[in-house]
């Protein structure tokens, strides 16, 4: 499977605490975060989604922009990580990793021959 066949609602679910990570490092802007995520393995994320999500950390408080001028062109809104952005990303990420681990665990898990057909039944 490409990157690009990524279920949408999988990407909705991860994209938050996706972008804070790729914020974290340093400042940086909206490009780059996308360019980030795209590296990342996570598909081509458009800007009609990521910037209303930008938009919402801010008013949250959990990002916080400064405009920098450009050397080659027009002005860019960076975007750091606030305290409570970092305070947010270290919860998404545990709950996340825990999360992944359950449901990893749960396909892993081989399929009992009597469950399959006990599930067969009460779907019928």
């Amino acid at each position: 499977m490409t990157t690009e066949g990524w279920p949408s609602d999988w990407l909705r679910g991860v994209l938050e605490v996706c972008v804070l990570r790729s914020v974290a490092a340093a400042p940086t802007y909206g490009y780059a975060i996308a360019a980030d995520l795209e590296a990342a393995g996570l598909g081509s994320i458009k800007g009609g989604t990521l910037y209303p999500l930008l938009t919402r950390f801010e008013k949250a408080g959990v990002v916080a922009p400064e405009w920098r001028t450009g050397e080659s062109g027009p002005a860019r809104k960076y975007y750091s990580l606030t305290e409570r952005g970092q305070s947010e990303l270290a919860e998404l990420t545990a709950r996340w990793s825990a999360f992944s681990h359950v449901v990893t665990t749960h396909l892993g898990e081989p399929l009992d021959a009597e469950l399959t057909t006990t599930s067969r039944k009460a779907t019928s």
